[in-house]
């Protein structure tokens, strides 16, 4: 399955040095059976049809949604044209935001604060996962479609899935322990955030992941979805 991984950030350079960009992250996350190409939208670069690729997965970014920049428009504009095409999308971080503020809902900087470093997130199914969050930005308000699967305290909407077409999560499943430590290291070193908030994500860091379920309900997302799409264009 040809994925086109929608990136709209640039990792810091002391991080990108060691880690190199999402796509970097998120081809092995997806693993075997996906065959991944980067469009650096933050760039400018945008994907000439929504058709390009079997599906299409957004990643986070330092940028905020709401945020005045000339590629969030036509932005939105292609995933909503994507949406509507019934091509999957995924979004992470980032991605769940922008993803729903194109399709109606709100985006706000959380008046609570900060989420860093591993969270435990509960599921619809009873279940619960403990992943990586890096985030003040939060989906404040649904759009139209959207079901609420996953949710925190902090976090009321961290998990969205838009009835077979998208799925999205705040959290992000593809930072491993290290990388999550290596950027706390970092914004402490460089003072980047308030010490309160850095010290309480460094007591987080005991909590181990385990966000192998969250991956494989992308991976199994896109499969399916791509599956159905294309039956129904075969019977069409």
């Amino acid at each position: 399955m040809k994925i086109g991984i929608l990136i709209c950030g640039h990792f810091l350079d002391d991080i990108a040095a060691t880690y190199g960009t999402y796509l970097d992250l998120y081809a092995p996350m997806l693993g075997e059976g996906f065959d991944c190409t980067a469009y650096f939208v933050v760039d400018g670069e945008m994907p000439e049809s929504v058709d390009e690729q079997d599906g299409w997965l957004i990643s986070g970014s330092r940028h905020g949604a709401y945020e005045d920049h000339a590629w969030i428009p036509p932005f939105e504009d292609f995933l909503r044209r994507a949406y509507s095409a019934e091509v999957p999308i995924v979004g992470i971080c980032f991605g769940h935001q922008i993803l729903a503020q194109a399709l109606g809902g709100t985006v706000e900087k959380y008046s609570g604060g900060w989420s860093l470093g591993p969270v435990e997130y509960g599921f619809k199914d009873g279940s619960s996962q403990t992943v990586v969050a890096v985030h003040q930005d939060q989906v404040t308000a649904l759009p139209e479609g959207a079901e609420v699967i996953s949710s925190t305290d902090f976090c009321a909407f961290a998990g969205l899935a838009y009835g077979g077409k998208a799925l999205s999560f705040q959290p992000h499943p593809e930072f491993s322990e290290a990388f999550i430590t290596d950027l706390i290291d970092f914004y402490d070193a460089a003072k980047k955030l308030p010490d309160d908030v850095l010290q309480a994500a460094r007591k987080t860091l005991d909590l181990d992941l385990n966000n192998g379920g969250m991956i494989e309900q992308i991976r199994g997302f896109l499969q399916t979805a791509h599956a159905d799409r294309t039956r129904a264009s075969r019977a069409a």
